[in-house]
């Protein structure tokens, strides 16, 4: 070995004794967070529903609702959703990206082949044919002397966990959109049957009023005014249905279908489900796990303080190899003699001596950045906290208004029953039936809100806590990391 190439062979050797120092910038830990040891308005649910403070597998809370057809359809959505395919795709980017960064771990190597005919001029030279053939490879190196490779295979790991948490994300935002609007249109359903059976209480209440009319035992005021109320309820059906139609064609295109594609499949009015006498709800520290947007959030913070040390890398100097070996001749047959035989090595570094202040700012840039993340994280603590004591009040609030409702639903219906009663006998006035046919039917529409809000609500409650996932079940076999 000449000279020449033992010198490179020692900066090949001292680049690699760098390379193994402590990368710069900050190195990321997890942000210690305040949680609370229980739910503060959990004491608010006593009463109404059963509470379980052991962590339950929420996995498939749907399957709960004891609903076969709203099973079918979240687990339906769960395999065709262009959202869930959304994120998935977004996933498969940040593998790649990871495997881009880690590549830069390593040399990069070329091959080139050439060949080449040239004639001189019988003016200038004497008319000779040259040819020429060559052959080798070509490498280069960039050592990580201050980790800046190091801290971009970092943020790209994050990106990566980051991107299968969003897909986590997704499929719980997913499960409980579908279950919403399964439960809307259920909702609509049922408040057309509430109409269209008041319809034909007060079309009855309206020959009633008809009839005792023409024997000239009431005015034909009376008769105007049972016509008036018919027609007043008869114009809610159209919007209701309407109403139901856009319900449909919401849960359509949650499931990846042109609209009204499910339409036969709901055209048979069911009930709608029954809240679980117990929910497991867990606490606070079991929400956070579960919750894969706090994951999100977290993860996003690591990549950005990742970035910090490759800003701060760009402020040092770059150690860079390079060499090649190949072969050269003037004939094609010449390229395996052992003369033929060419190579090179060269070791350099590189280093910035002013840009005004650049690097430095791409610094403060990137650690705002990575602060703005830290933000995000802690807000998402704190949403994710505020989310599960929202959905248990407005849970027992409903159940406690949802049996006010119920009694008052029943007294509402005797009501109206005796006030038709009492005037067919001619001992109350007409005003006393509209009265109460048209509390019946508030009540009664309100009731059936107040169940879909009560249903509505335990949804909530299931995507505050995460529901929709679990470690073993969160990948499928095409979202899994490559070997």
């Amino acid at each position: 070995m000449n000279a020449a190439h033992f010198q490179c062979s020692l900066a090949l050797l001292a680049g690699l004794g760098l390379a193994g120092c402590a990368a710069v910038g900050p190195d990321y830990a997890p942000p210690a967070t305040e949680v609370p040891a229980g739910w503060n308005r959990l004491d608010a649910v006593t009463g109404t529903v059963a509470r379980d403070q052991a962590p339950g597998d929420l996995s498939q809370w749907w399957q709960g609702l004891n609903d076969p057809l709203l099973s079918e359809l979240v687990d339906e959505a769960l395999r065709s959703s262009p959202d869930l395919r959304s994120a998935q795709a977004r996933l498969r980017e940040a593998r790649a990206r990871r495997t881009v960064a880690a590549s830069a771990r390593f040399p990069g190597v070329t091959a080139s082949a050439g060949a080449s005919r040239s004639e001189s001029s019988e003016q200038v030279g004497n008319g000779d044919t040259r040819n020429y053939f060559s052959a080798g490879f070509d490498a280069s190196w960039e050592a990580d002397v201050f980790g800046g490779v190091r801290r971009s295979i970092e943020a790209a790991e994050a990106d990566l966990e980051s991107s299968r948490a969003n897909l986590q994300a997704s499929r719980v935002s997913l499960a409980a959109e579908v279950a919403s609007s399964y439960i809307e249109v259920r909702a609509q359903q049922i408040l057309l049957e509430i109409a269209r059976v008041n319809l034909e209480t007060q079309s009855e209440t309206l020959q009633l009023t008809d009839w005792r009319a023409q024997a000239g035992l009431v005015s034909t005021q009376d008769v105007e005014q049972a016509r008036s109320n018919r027609e007043q309820t008869r114009a809610q059906i159209p919007a209701l249905e309407t109403s139901l139609a856009q319900a449909e064609h919401t849960l359509d295109n949650l499931l990846g279908r042109v609209p009204g594609t499910l339409h036969a499949r709901l055209a048979t009015a069911v009930e709608l489900p029954v809240i679980p006498a117990q929910i497991a709800v867990g606490i606070p520290a079991d929400t956070l796990r579960q919750r894969p947007d706090v994951r999100v959030a977290e993860r996003t913070l690591a990549a950005e303080t990742a970035r910090v040390g490759v800003a701060e890398a760009a402020r040092y100097p770059a150690f860079n190899l390079s060499g090649s070996i190949g072969l050269e001749a003037l004939t094609f047959g010449a390229l395996g003699d052992s003369g033929a035989a060419t190579s090179s090595l060269f070791a350099g570094i590189t280093a910035p001596v002013f840009d005004a202040g650049r690097l430095r700012a791409q610094v403060e840039i990137q650690d705002a950045v990575r602060e703005r993340a830290q933000v995000a994280y802690e807000q998402a603590v704190l949403v994710a906290l505020q989310d599960v004591e929202n959905a248990l009040v407005e849970l027992a609030r409903n159940l406690e208004r949802g049996e006010a409702l119920s009694n008052a639903v029943d007294a509402a219906r005797s009501a109206a029953e005796l006030a038709r009663q009492r005037y067919s006998a001619g001992l109350i006035d007409f005003q006393s039936v509209l009265d109460s046919e048209r509390s019946v039917l508030v009540l009664e529409e309100s009731y059936a809100r107040n169940r879909t809000n009560g249903v509505q609500a335990l949804i909530r409650l299931y995507k505050a806590l995460g529901g929709g996932w679990s470690p073993q079940t969160e990948t499928r076999p095409a979202d899994k990391d490559a070997p």
